[in-house]
């Protein structure tokens, strides 16, 4: 795909970036719903299962089954999708020679749209694992589709949201926790608030209860949830996928950052079976960059969730599966296959582990700092935050590149953004271009040798941030409802004791001579057999997103080797 191609599975568009995506979709109909040739039906043919269906038969239905790609051959295929207001959206309608599906059907996850058949319909359909086959074997019809999928998610995120409608008060935590997991994994939903929007206040009628049954979700199915945790979501949704009792899976890696990610993409582009878990998003912490200047390829820099976007798609395309959110609780390496415990109970089994389970965002010592995350304090910024702070004086504590990053990028939302730093300035902790930049953006104000001492705030949420100098007891507040902190991560290494992987003193996770003093170990093998570590997680990483992924990559050549020796033992 060139360059100038849309962000892969980007971020959801704000309004300020609405009507640029809008222009940029209007001219690519040709790529959006593209006709294909007789040619390319033929090469088509030898993967695919020719199928009939007759006037108004069901060919599938939203959130429920997934047929895969449906390429019609005669008749025409009418998608269209009932929200749980009942109101029906047609979203399109495919002729002979046009094709049904988006990124969804690469895994097999349920469709967000019925398609039901007008006129008799004869058809080609290619269930997930021939998709995936076509795109690798024919490469140029493969680019035509995979840029065709993207585009109708890009389509569907911008311009006809399909997938649930959040509906609760505007500054609802738990509200706030949905919409940032729903648009970090790029899938389409609605927000609607019940004191301003009649049917969404309906629903509220109908469905609520009292206060701890908000957010109310309604499914694209109809049916709504009162509360759910992001797990019932996922499940709901299929960004959980059913996993077969008894599965060993080649390599499990868990965490989807650029390390995680890079390799799924290499082992599963190897053949190998591959399972990626992420307690959260796919993407990690650099998923929540505003934008990644320094990355090689990409002159004009990307933002960390379009590069995340692209790194998951291309490990859909290779066959890795993806499971979000599934957090991992225990290591269990005391026999073979290795086991991973999710929160929820379920064991998994691996012939091979990689942790690129990273680190987590470190807070500060602030006794009440619980009760407001969500709620005025964030730990990145992405577009769902941004358009909460629009107009806003907002707080951001923090000297490192994300530091940096967010708050440039927040400055284009915010009236007035007062960065805190411990330290007497940023030469030593970020980048001399974002240095710059902060220094030309005029309503970006850094505050030296500041800390943060107190938060203050009502029924909606944070009011405002108090801060000490750390030369004497000065003190100021900032009267801010948006306090964004970037203050550095520990390691998320606790999930391993039970496994005994050797760490040091700080918790990351030793690998290579330092897990293993006999020589010729492998350099990202832990201190126990098929159980590797890569990223930020790595005890002595260095901590770039190019970093991560090159360990990721490298990382498959010696699992290779490890299931290599596995299989001579055997």
């Amino acid at each position: 795909m060139s360059e100038h191609d849309p962000d892969l599975l980007p971020e959801t568009f704000g309004p300020d970036t609405q009507a640029r995506a809008d222009v940029d979709l209007a001219t690519r109909g040709h790529q959006i719903y593209p006709v294909l040739s007789a040619d390319d039906i033929r090469r088509l043919r030898r993967f695919a299962v020719e199928r009939r269906w007759p006037d108004g038969a069901t060919v599938f239905r939203a959130c429920v089954d997934s047929p895969g790609m449906v390429v019609v051959l005669s008749g025409r295929l009418l998608c269209s999708r009932t929200d749980a207001l009942g109101k029906r959206v047609e979203v399109q309608e495919y002729a002979p020679g046009q094709f049904s599906g988006e990124v969804a059907q690469l895994s097999g996850r349920p469709p967000l749209a019925d398609g039901v058949a007008v006129g008799e319909l004869d058809a080609l359909v290619l269930d997930a694992e021939c998709l995936r086959a076509v795109i690798v074997a024919e490469a140029d019809l493969g680019e035509r589709l995979m840029r065709a999928f993207i585009l109708r998610r890009v389509q569907l995120i911008s311009n006809h949201p399909g997938g649930p409608i959040l509906i609760g008060p505007t500054a609802h935590a738990g509200l706030f926790q949905l919409e940032n997991f729903l648009s970090r994994n790029a899938y389409p939903y609605t927000r609607r608030d019940p004191e301003t929007d009649p049917e969404a206040a309906e629903l509220v009628r109908e469905h609520w209860r009292n206060p701890s049954d908000w957010p109310l979700v309604a499914l694209p199915d109809g049916f709504v949830l009162k509360n759910p945790t992001l797990a019932e979501v996922g499940r709901c949704l299929g960004t959980l996928p059913r996993i077969e009792r008894g599965t060993v899976f080649d390599v499990l890696v868990v965490g989807a950052g650029p390390a995680g990610l890079a390799t799924a993409v290499y082992a599963a582009s190897e053949g190998l079976h591959v399972l990626v878990l992420d307690q959260r998003a796919y993407g990690g912490q650099a998923g929540a960059s505003a934008r990644i200047e320094n990355f090689l390829g990409f002159p004009t820099g990307i933002t960390g969730r379009a590069l995340a976007g692209r790194s998951y798609v291309q490990a859909l395309k290779f066959g890795a599966e993806v499971a979000i959110p599934a957090p991992a609780t225990r290591l269990l390496c005391d026999e073979r296959p290795l086991k991973v415990e999710l929160d929820d109970g379920t064991c998994l089994q691996a012939q091979s582990v990689v942790l690129a389970a990273g680190a987590r965002y470190r807070k500060p010592d602030l006794p009440d700092i619980a009760q407001y995350e969500g709620r005025g304090v964030y730990y990145w910024a992405s577009p769902v935050e941004a358009r909460l702070c629009r107009g806003e004086q907002v707080v951001l504590v923090g000297g490192g590149n994300s530091a940096g990053q967010a708050a440039v990028f927040l400055a284009a939302h915010a009236s007035e953004v007062h960065m805190l730093v411990r330290g007497p300035g940023l030469a030593a902790t970020m980048s001399s271009y974002l240095i710059e930049r902060i220094a030309a953006t005029p309503n970006i104000h850094l505050h030296v040798r500041r800390e943060i001492v107190g938060l203050t705030g009502d029924e909606r949420g944070l009011t405002s941030v108090r801060c000490r100098s750390r030369d004497g007891g000065d003190e100021r507040d900032f009267a801010a409802r948006r306090l964004f902190l970037f203050i550095g991560a520990d390691p998320n290494s606790d999930w391993l004791h039970d496994c005994g992987v050797a760490l040091d003193d700080k918790g990351f996770v030793l690998t290579g001579a330092d897990a293993r003093p006999e020589r010729g170990a492998r350099s990202l093998e832990t201190s126990v057999d098929g159980i590797f570590a890569v990223g930020d997680l790595r005890a002595g990483s260095t901590k770039r997103v190019a970093a991560a992924a090159g360990e990721g990559a490298a990382a498959v050549a010696q699992i290779h080797a490890y299931l290599a020796e596995l299989a001579a033992r055997s």
